[in-house]
């Protein structure tokens, strides 16, 4: 195959360039598909709601009647957006009395980790005063949406 002075073969089939066409779509959109997802806060399910993963949380030491909204945290060391997650929440909880912040070290925690199908880190859970789980999100939380799901539960900052 001879190729021109920019580098491009020459004689690509159709077939050929239909399939490069369809696999750089394909990535496209698998791109975006994670991006919208990435620190979204998926609300809790029924299921998950009542039990479930605050029997785990409270295992670990989480005490979420002690706060209007205690948001738990599972990072590990070597996590760049953990430690910007983490920061960003540790400020939260200083200026917003009705917040608790609890941090939980993935790689020391593997049975919770398990257990509650923590896939990625950061993975932050939402719970209420009662314990009930509102939602959680995987990956680091957009600022904006972190601050408004923080103020909807405990009040804008003090």
């Amino acid at each position: 195959m001879r190729t021109d002075p920019v580098g491009f073969v020459q004689g690509m089939s159709g077939t050929g360039a239909a399939v490069l066409a369809a696999a750089l779509a394909l990535t496209a959109v698998a791109a975006w598909w994670l991006r919208t997802r990435d620190g979204r806060l998926r609300a809790a399910q029924e299921e998950e709601s009542v039990g479930g993963p605050t029997a785990v949380l409270e295992g670990l030491g989480v005490r979420p009647a002690d706060a209007d909204l205690t948001v738990v945290q599972f990072s590990t060391a070597f996590c760049g957006p953990c430690r910007t997650t983490r920061a960003r929440l540790q400020h939260l909880q200083a200026t917003r009395p009705g917040l608790a912040y609890v941090h939980v070290d993935a790689e020391s925690s593997l049975d919770a980790v398990r257990e509650l199908d923590v896939r990625r880190t950061p993975t932050l859970f939402y719970l209420d005063r009662r314990g009930r789980l509102l939602g959680r999100s995987s990956g680091a939380p957009r600022p904006e949406e972190l601050t408004a799901l923080v103020d909807a539960h405990t009040g804008p900052r003090s």
